[in-house]
């Protein structure tokens, strides 16, 4: 792994943790500044499955970083800076249901944001640091996901002798604190399918970019009002994590490798007629 002071490009990003790209050989470390601070850590840069990939550790190196703050905002703009268009974004989460044991591997479709405090936008009417002040957008949220990464998620896993979930909602809570079993139960409640503290505002901020994000959530525990017992626990997610880590790779290189070059899905297209775009973000 060598670090640069050049700017490589890649096409696709991968929000995770270094485990993910532990395999990639000849890997550039790349420093990114942001008009919104620094990302979690620096951007490591190689080629995985064909493709020209930029990783970066969602909780920083060492897992320093708690769900709370994540500077999101800068991650996903050091994404863009570089050229990426498509963004993969695993995450451990908790199942919501009894048929969502350890081990399952869902593709939301839906998420339901109860974070409190996290900026979402980048369009926040706040000067950027050259002076120019982003408007107002609405940005269409109604299908957060893209359909072609989604697509080729459930291809990879599937290819890969591993059944995923085509579908389901992910509920996002603030953290870093579990659920109560009240809480878990509402979420139940209202037929959610799982719980985690990342995938938002990361699917916005991709969104008001117009990049392609897809969430692969990974269920390590069954949330406290599902499950008996102690409830869970930040161990029990660890070790669920770490046993599944080498299948959920396999999963993202597979879909790395067989997502669409030539973006044909709506994503790209989102600020069409609504801005033309954020300073010292390049286009497609």
């Amino acid at each position: 792994m060598t670090a640069s002071h050049e700017m490589p490009r890649a096409e696709v990003g991968v929000i995770g943790g270094s485990g993910f790209y532990a395999l990639v050989d000849d890997l550039v470390e790349v420093r990114v500044e942001t008009p919104y601070g620094p990302p979690s850590d620096a951007l490591f840069v190689g080629e995985a499955a064909g493709r020209r990939v930029a990783f970066l550790p969602r909780h920083g190196r060492g897992h320093g970083l708690p769900p709370h703050r994540i500077n999101y905002r800068a991650n996903l703009w050091a994404l863009h800076s570089l050229g990426v268009r498509q963004v993969l974004g695993p995450c451990a989460v908790g199942g919501l249901r009894p048929e969502f044991g350890p081990g399952t591997l869902l593709v939301p479709d839906q998420f339901v944001d109860r974070t409190s405090g996290r900026v979402q936008t980048f369009y926040d009417g706040l000067p950027l640091p050259d002076g120019t002040v982003p408007g107002v957008v609405h940005v269409s949220m109604a299908d957060p996901y893209c359909p072609a990464g989604r697509r080729a998620a459930l291809d990879a896993a599937a290819g890969a002798a591993w059944e995923p979930v085509d579908g389901g909602t992910l509920v996002v809570i603030e953290g870093p604190r579990f659920s109560t079993r009240a809480e878990s139960r509402w979420f139940t409640g209202n037929g959610w399918s799982v719980v985690g503290m990342t995938g938002h505002p990361e699917a916005v901020l991709a969104r008001e970019l117009g990049l392609c994000y897809t969430s692969l959530a990974l269920v390590t525990d069954l949330d406290a009002g599902v499950a008996s017992g102690e409830g869970v626990t930040h161990a029990e997610v660890l070790e669920v994590f770490a046993r599944n880590v080498e299948r959920l790779r396999t999963v993202l290189f597979k879909a790395i490798e067989i997502l669409p070059a030539d973006r044909a899905c709506p994503c790209g297209h989102a600020l069409d007629g609504l801005t033309t775009g954020l300073p010292g973000v390049p286009g497609d």
